[in-house]
């Protein structure tokens, strides 16, 4: 695999990867710093980020790289499920019954982003330049099976933003 070269010494690694960073520790035991960013900086950067994206400072996209406007950002804030359930009393009829589950802010306990990578052949540091980023909510099923949900992409890269626009 050949790189390209930033310079005599630096080389990108990759172009693109992704991965998930846990802001909210899983494990009360864990250093406070190991998968967690304090209380007040995490709701920051998570207020930041979903206003940024609510009011249309920043151009959201869907994980189809379509971008969203900021009312369909809003939307995804709130799950509405139909369910079929049985009364509790004869004659046990079977009715339909809408469900409508809030996204909050504190929900949100994972951020996915996408990054390119370079490092200097000559000391070994990297460099990470991030292309996008994705709020990752927590959630819990009818049955309590947890899930994450990605809620929306945010691109910080005008080449990578571009290159989307191209390919459309």
């Amino acid at each position: 695999m050949q790189m390209a070269c930033h310079n005599n010494s630096t080389e990108i690694i990759t172009k693109k990867i992704q991965y998930d960073v846990n802001i909210k520790s899983p494990n009360p035991d864990y250093d406070w710093w190991i998968q967690n960013l304090v209380g007040p900086q995490r709701d920051k950067l998570v207020d930041l980020i979903i206003a940024g994206a609510k009011s249309g400072k920043w151009q959201a996209y869907d994980y189809f790289n379509d971008s969203i406007n900021k009312y369909e950002v809003r939307d995804i804030f709130a799950d509405t499920t139909v369910v079929a359930m049985t009364r509790t009393t004869p004659p046990y009829e079977t009715f339909d019954t809408m469900i409508i589950r809030q996204i909050l802010p504190h929900d949100i306990e994972r951020l996915r982003f996408m990054e390119e990578w370079s490092i200097d052949k000559q000391n070994l540091q990297f460099k990470k330049k991030v292309i996008g980023i994705a709020p990752i909510a927590r959630r819990l099923d009818f049955n309590g099976i947890e899930r994450w949900q990605p809620l929306f992409w945010i691109y910080t890269d005008k080449d990578f933003i571009n290159s989307i626009k191209n390919h459309k």
